[in-house]
């Protein structure tokens, strides 16, 4: 379920209709394979717990189109808490590079009850950093964003095309990690999706030609700035 951190990838994305999505998925099929890590549906379930300060310092980067900015997430799967990890994604343009590190659920509840002491002892550089950086930035949890994703790879230029669906914002974020979440969708159109493509130094021709469909255009979509409309 994780991109290869050690260099920067592209990344593009593109709000589709459920139409493109039926039409492209087809075609995909027959060349990309799923993910080994989804669920006997073809899907997994997504939830990230995004961190910000007081000033919302990465939701105005990314409203502002800064070129070079960064966010800190805590990810877990399909509701398993027994597999969440730290990532740190940085973003230049259309190019994008993710580092992570692991966490105990324990580790995890301490960081988010602001429990930080055990952090500057992590054997994670990643962790440590995000201590730093909670104390400099007043960096906290701010929203639980969740989404279905449905995912294609292509070894060939290292390629993953994915279809995010359902993003759902959480209404009270004072808890995470609880077995119920209580969240809101924040699509603006009933059964909209966003595709993304990502690949290392170059996109197959034979990708690129599946994935032309009429009307369909590139975008800065960003889940977490979707879901902070909401608070």
């Amino acid at each position: 379920m994780h991109d290869k951190n050690e260099r920067f990838r592209h990344e593009l994305k593109y709000q589709i209709s459920p139409v493109d999505y039926y039409a492209i998925r087809q075609r995909l099929g027959s060349v990309m394979k799923l993910d080994e890590h989804v669920r006997a549906d073809g899907r997994y379930v997504i939830r990230s717990i995004y961190f910000d300060n007081v000033n919302d310092k990465v939701l105005r980067e990314k409203i502002n189109g800064v070129q070079k900015r960064e966010k800190f997430r805590i990810r877990y799967y399909n509701d398993d808490v027994s597999y969440i990890t730290l990532e740190k994604k940085i973003k230049w343009n259309n190019l994008c590079r993710k580092i992570d590190a692991k966490l105990t659920k324990e580790e995890c509840r301490a960081i988010l009850a602001g429990d930080t002491g055990g952090m500057i002892y992590h054997p994670s550089g990643l962790v440590r950093e995000l201590y730093c950086k909670m104390k400099s930035q007043q960096l906290r949890p701010k929203v639980l964003v969740s989404y279905v994703r449905e995912p294609y790879v292509y070894e060939a230029g290292n390629v993953r095309v994915t279809f995010d669906s359902n993003i759902r914002s959480t209404l009270f974020h004072r808890e995470f990690l609880e077995e119920t979440v209580t969240d809101i969708g924040v699509a603006e159109n009933p059964g909209e999706m966003i595709m993304e493509v990502k690949f290392d130094a170059f996109l197959p021709e034979v990708i690129q030609a599946l994935l032309q469909t009429e009307g369909i255009r590139q975008q800065a979509y960003s889940k977490y700035g979707a879901c902070r409309r909401f608070g």
